[in-house]
């Protein structure tokens, strides 16, 4: 049962990024994928308070890796700042890469201690 709610999670938390990214492109991207920028971050952050929080092994997999697997997008951040690079936008395409990285494992660690403190 934890493996079918994980697939349905997974593609409500594809949906949902795609709702948000949708809303938020136009509003916020420029020319600057923001929008795939602030997905990740709040998805790093949510995913943390879940670990923070304790979660039983089947919550974490249906929220974590179901849901926040399927709202999060490692593969269109990382084509995102290819096409940066392509355009010889350097810096930004380097902005981008590791500005993901840092900024998700901030989230992260910010929100697994907003689980742990809410525990």
């Amino acid at each position: 049962m934890t493996i079918l709610l994980m697939a349905l999670a997974g593609g409500l938390g594809a949906g949902t990024r795609y709702s948000l990214d949708t809303w938020l492109r136009p509003r916020v991207s420029g020319r600057f994928p923001w929008s795939t920028l602030l997905v990740n971050v709040s998805g790093s952050l949510v995913l943390g308070m879940i670990v923070g929080l304790g979660a039983d092994d089947s919550w974490h997999a249906i929220l974590g890796t179901g849901f926040l697997g399927g709202y999060t997008t490692f593969s269109a951040a990382s084509v995102e700042s290819v096409h940066l690079a392509l355009d010889r936008r350097y810096g930004a395409a380097a902005v981008n890469a590791v500005g993901m990285l840092v900024l998700g494992v901030a989230a992260a660690s910010l929100g697994y201690a907003l689980g742990r403190a809410l525990r």
